[in-house]
């Protein structure tokens, strides 16, 4: 009964992902099952204001240090080696990748996630747009 409850949650929240974003107030950013609008609120204050993309990436990440979701937390990616939060089970893929998250490998990345890695655990199909890409790069060197 657990297995099938978690599937249908990461199933809605891959679904929530699934489309753009263009309103990035707190009650309009894609929340992950189970996250309140003040844990939005409190991710977009900390971190300043996220591109109305990056809402996709909610659905399953985290932006606080040691607050993982379904993905692993996104604070300090920018520049760190694949597999550097401690606490998450990454894909041994995705360990053993030996890629470092710098502006061009995050962008392969977000365009075609099993293209770059394949067998990771990341089912996100991948991002079109260049632009969006470029935002989502840019903000998470913030982070």
């Amino acid at each position: 009964m657990r297995i099938q409850f978690v599937t249908i949650c990461t199933g809605a929240a891959l679904l929530s992902a699934c489309g753009e974003q263009t309103d990035t107030s707190p009650d309009s950013i894609t929340r992950a099952p189970g996250e309140s609008q003040s844990v939005v609120a409190e991710q977009t204050s900390v971190t300043g204001a996220r591109p109305a993309s990056f809402a996709q990436c909610v659905a399953c990440h985290r932006v606080e240090p040691g607050k993982n979701g379904i993905g692993p937390s996104l604070a300090g990616v920018y520049g760190a080696k694949a597999g550097h939060v401690g606490d998450y089970a990454y894909s041994s893929a995705l360990r053993e990748s030996g890629l470092i998250w710098d502006a061009a490998t995050l962008d392969r990345y977000l365009e075609n996630p099993r293209k770059v890695v394949p067998n990771t655990k990341m089912t996100y199909s991948g991002m079109r747009s260049a632009e969006d890409r470029a935002r989502i790069v840019a903000y998470l060197q913030t982070l």
